[in-house]
């Protein structure tokens, strides 16, 4: 089974923190999780609030949880009272694990397999999930925020 590497997340959390230093954004967090949920890499810069590392993790962690980036949980709760009793339920299943908002990115390898995630906090969501991107990108990987395709 195909895994992500400890040399494949390092890259993605270096990448995804030099993203953020060229968009002059606030400290960030970055955590990477293997498939199964566990972490493989994480930075946290000088700077970057107390919660960054549970937020980054949790938005991994929903990620994977529901096989979609975090920003479908943050869509969901936007949807109306449906989606957001979804997204409830799923946070106390998960033992309040999930973060909904944008910024946990799925990383499939070249096969499309799932085989981690990438949570990244520190300024707004939506910039965090760009950092995610660029990070994945950057170790070659396939980055899956789960938004529908164009």
């Amino acid at each position: 089974m195909p895994s992500l590497t400890l040399s494949q997340a390092s890259l993605v959390v270096d990448a995804a923190l030099a993203e953020a230093r060229r968009m002059k954004l606030a400290p960030m967090t970055v955590v990477v999780l293997d498939a199964g949920g566990h972490p493989v890499a994480l930075k946290r810069e000088d700077g970057s609030g107390i919660l960054r590392v549970e937020i980054a993790g949790g938005k991994a962690w929903g990620a994977l949880g529901i096989g979609a980036g975090s920003r479908v949980l943050a869509d969901r709760v936007a949807s109306g009272a449906a989606g957001a009793a979804f997204v409830a339920a799923a946070s106390v299943a998960s033992g309040g694990r999930l973060v909904p908002v944008a910024g946990g990115v799925l990383v499939r390898d070249a096969g499309g397999l799932v085989i981690g995630a990438v949570g990244v906090s520190g300024d707004l969501s939506d910039k965090d999930e760009l950092c995610a991107l660029a990070g994945i990108a950057a170790a070659g990987l396939t980055p899956d925020t789960g938004a529908p395709s164009a």
